[in-house]
């Protein structure tokens, strides 16, 4: 078990990765709190916001494969695949669920305000804009240079 962890812990490729995940979810958290004058723990390990830890860390892996391995490898194109499906999910698929998320809480609200209904709240951040997720591509990228 020591040996295995040992083994992540010298992969370089995937502790920039890693590194490049953790410093936008630093960012996202430091801007939240000089927006909101107040800290959040849920903006550490939530989703949506900018930039994108998503994008970082897909464009991160997939840049730090092209380094490594070669731009003109099978590795790069399948991490390069991955990486446009995240940024895709992250800014599409996800966001229009937010943007319903939010409609259903307007929705619940309406009810229980009738005396009809009593329910949690839907997670409404869920996805990235556009230039949130361009942010979190080129925060990847970089990492991935300087990681090199």
């Amino acid at each position: 078990m020591v040996e295995i962890l040992t083994e992540v812990i010298r992969n370089k490729i995937f502790m920039t990765t890693v590194s490049a995940w953790l410093i936008a979810q630093t960012v996202k958290v430091t801007l939240g709190v000089i927006r909101q004058k107040r800290f959040d723990f849920r903006w550490f390990v939530g989703t949506g916001g900018m930039p994108s830890s998503h994008a970082a860390g897909a464009s991160c892996l997939a840049t730090a494969i092209g380094l490594n391995q070669g731009f003109d490898s099978a590795y790069f194109a399948l991490a390069a695949s991955f990486a446009l499906v995240v940024m895709f999910d992250a800014q599409g698929v996800r966001r229009a669920a937010g943007r319903q998320a939010r409609i259903l809480n307007r929705i619940t609200e309406d009810i229980y305000w009738q005396g009809r209904i009593k329910d949690d709240r839907l997670r409404e951040l869920l996805g990235h804009t556009p230039v949130e997720v361009i942010a979190g591509l080129f925060l990847g990228i970089l990492i991935a240079i300087l990681g090199q």
